[in-house]
């Protein structure tokens, strides 16, 4: 747990830099939104994302540094990119379906921790990752069934807000096409009650 929170005070310094007002996040528009229950279409994007094994806090702070890596010159051309928000993690595994933001999830196999690109991103126009371990790749379109929500990601607290959120895709009649990943945007030093969290599920369309 101490060194998700590492990672997540690194995120902090980035986005309290002078150009912190600039962070982007990835495009979406709002189909259905009851309190803090939405569902989002997500546009298109290009996401690096890099595989990590071990337990969840470890492993979102050691990926964290190898995509910080990327964005901040370790590439060819040694080109900076733009940091957008949130950066994701999911199980290592997690069918991504037809789809599949920081989002986490957890299985046996690992984890995947991603950055999205800025919007507008085009595969073909990214940089060459120079550690093998991060790959690009092309994010399609998706729908996506979110709860925001806040506090400590405490594992209770994100267990009990998946479970809240399959509860009201079934509620709604939708389907869902994925399993879950979580979003988290804040500094560690926010205020627990005035942190942004989400737990997200890609539906069927």
């Amino acid at each position: 747990m101490r060194s998700f929170w590492i990672a997540l005070c690194l995120i902090g310094l980035i986005m309290a830099a002078p150009a912190a007002n600039a962070v982007e996040e990835p495009q979406w528009t709002l189909v259905h939104e009851d309190g803090a229950f939405s569902i989002r279409d997500y546009a298109p994007t290009v996401v690096a994302e890099t595989h990590v094994s071990g337990e969840r806090g470890a492993a979102i702070n050691a990926g964290f540094r190898r995509l910080a890596r990327f964005i901040f010159g370790g590439n060819e051309p040694n080109r900076a990119i733009a940091m957008t928000a949130p950066v994701a993690q999911r199980a290592e595994g997690e069918r991504i379906a037809m789809t599949a933001p920081v989002s986490q999830a957890a299985s046996n196999e690992g984890w995947v921790v991603t950055f999205y690109m800025p919007p507008g991103s085009r595969l073909e126009d990214m940089p060459r990752p120079l550690d093998a371990s991060v790959v690009l790749r092309e994010q399609a379109g998706r729908r996506v069934a979110v709860l925001r929500f806040s506090g400590l990601a405490t594992q209770s607290n994100l267990a009990g807000h998946a479970e809240e959120l399959r509860h009201r895709i079934e509620t709604r009649g939708e389907v869902a096409a994925g399993d879950v990943s979580y979003a988290f945007y804040n500094p560690p030093w926010t205020l627990p009650w005035a942190r942004r969290n989400e737990v997200m599920i890609a539906l069927r369309r």
